[in-house]
């Protein structure tokens, strides 16, 4: 198998944020993933590899329906790909101990993945929870939108 290019893995992690996840297409995770992906932010007792990689989708679609990535920056070098995006939903699941609020939700998130053999091997991701909170109404403050992307 040839290496894939910057571009392509770039195109793949887009692919994941904007199609895949949204759609829960557990196939299409499994194409781009690796059998041993390590999440470097699981949540606790989520088991490492495609399993955990499946389940966080699995899970993100019951807490939050109508879901979608808005991607506002895609960064590539060497293996390593950086998506900077906005999380949009509607918070229709239970979340930390949240009940659900039907309220629209948009937070910042940054995912950082570093590819193997032209799949996901592993992933950091970096969101703005205090957001997300104040959103749900679980902080006092105003209901924080995210910022305008840069550009």
């Amino acid at each position: 198998m040839a290496a894939a290019s910057l571009e392509d893995l770039k195109a793949t992690a887009r692919r994941t944020w904007e199609e895949i996840f949204p759609a829960c297409d557990v196939e299409a995770l499994a194409e781009v993933t690796a059998d041993d992906i390590i999440e470097h932010g699981a949540r606790p007792g989520e088991p490492q590899g495609l399993e955990g990689a499946t389940r966080t989708m699995l899970w993100l679609s019951r807490v939050f329906t109508d879901q979608r990535w808005e991607i506002h920056r895609v960064i590539g070098e060497a293996d390593t790909v950086v998506i900077h995006a906005t999380h949009h939903g509607r918070h229709t699941g239970e979340l930390m101990g949240i009940s659900p609020t039907n309220r629209e939700v948009a937070y910042p998130y940054v995912h950082i993945v570093r590819f193997r053999d032209g799949k996901m091997a592993e992933h950091w991701g970096v969101r703005d929870d205090m957001a997300l909170m104040r959103q749900l109404g679980a902080l006092p403050g105003p209901h924080a939108r995210p910022p305008a992307p840069v550009g």
